[in-house]
């Protein structure tokens, strides 16, 4: 691990990760090991590159990035789109600030939104319906949970809770994600702040637009779907990103949940996670600022 700084709280969010990894290569298999084979080399080699240059070591944060990034990707993403998505999200959303602690933009979400917006026709057909234990090795095409609410069809609770349903490789695992959560709490890892804020924010105004809006997706079902949770317990929690104290997590996390559940119900997009979060991390420096306690 000489490659690597030691940095103990990064350690503690690919611990969470983990057991999300591993569930899903249950359903995905060779198509999981695959995207990360392309996505950890060059998103280490990216940042490597840079680093010595300086005289540094590659940070550990690095491998947290290219977890959360291969895990937000669709199952049938490129391997060659995942390898440029990991590259700018790297050198654009972190190297480019001066490395890690200096970087404005959660490079992970970054990544995700530019190849989502560069190749939009590969990241919006890329879903399928996973059979646990075939390693997708048996698998069909679908539209994702959030596609379907639209066209008011919805999935049991069961299967979303438990992930049989099609979705990005890691977001579908709900139960883990309430697990890894409670672990990032616990270990004062992740602001809970943050992900009780983004999440309540959430709920309150899809209640809301489910009960005026008859276009609306049920409430329960809505929350469950998409990347909402993942995205609330290992994303909008990111030390640097996010804000530091603790009116301004609150109310970062309400910038996010609320922008969440506007652009599902109003944009073209059947998921907003990734501008909102990105949203929220253009507004922390401020909120921390104006929220700090002002020294007589």
């Amino acid at each position: 691990m000489a490659l690597f700084q030691k940095q103990p709280m990064m350690r503690r969010v690919l611990y969470a990760l983990i057991p999300i990894y591993i569930y899903s290569l249950f359903f995905y298999g060779v198509r999981l090991l695959w995207l990360s084979l392309f996505v950890f080399t060059f998103g280490i080699i990216s940042e490597y590159i840079f680093e010595k240059k300086k005289g540094k070591k590659v940070s550990e944060a690095v491998l947290v990035t290219c977890m959360l990034y291969t895990l937000s990707l669709p199952p049938l993403t490129p391997w060659w789109i995942a390898t440029i998505g990991i590259i700018f999200g790297i050198v654009f959303a972190k190297e480019a600030y001066g490395g890690f602690g200096r970087n404005i933009f959660n490079p992970a979400i970054t990544a995700r939104l530019f190849v989502y917006i560069a190749f939009p026709s590969y990241m919006t057909n890329g879903w399928m319906i996973p059979k646990f234990g075939s390693f997708g090795l048996d698998t069909t095409t679908s539209a994702t949970p959030l596609a379907l609410l639209k066209e008011s069809q919805i999935l049991s609770l069961k299967d979303l809770f438990l992930g049989f349903r099609s979705g990005s490789l890691g977001e579908s695992a709900i139960f883990l994600i309430i697990i890894g959560a409670i672990y990032l709490i616990f270990t004062k890892t992740a602001s809970w702040k943050i992900i009780v804020s983004t999440i309540s924010s959430a709920f309150i105004l899809t209640a809301v637009f489910d009960i005026f809006i008859p276009s609306a997706p049920p409430t329960i079902f809505a929350l469950l779907s998409g990347s909402l949770l993942f995205v609330s317990v290992f994303i909008a929690t990111d030390p640097i990103t996010a804000p530091k104290n603790s009116k301004a997590q609150v109310i970062y996390g309400i910038i996010i949940g609320v922008s969440i559940v506007i652009i599902r119900t109003f944009s073209l997009f059947a998921e907003g996670t990734s501008f909102a979060v990105l949203l929220g991390n253009t507004f922390a420096p401020f909120l921390d600022h104006v929220t700090k306690k002002v020294k007589k």
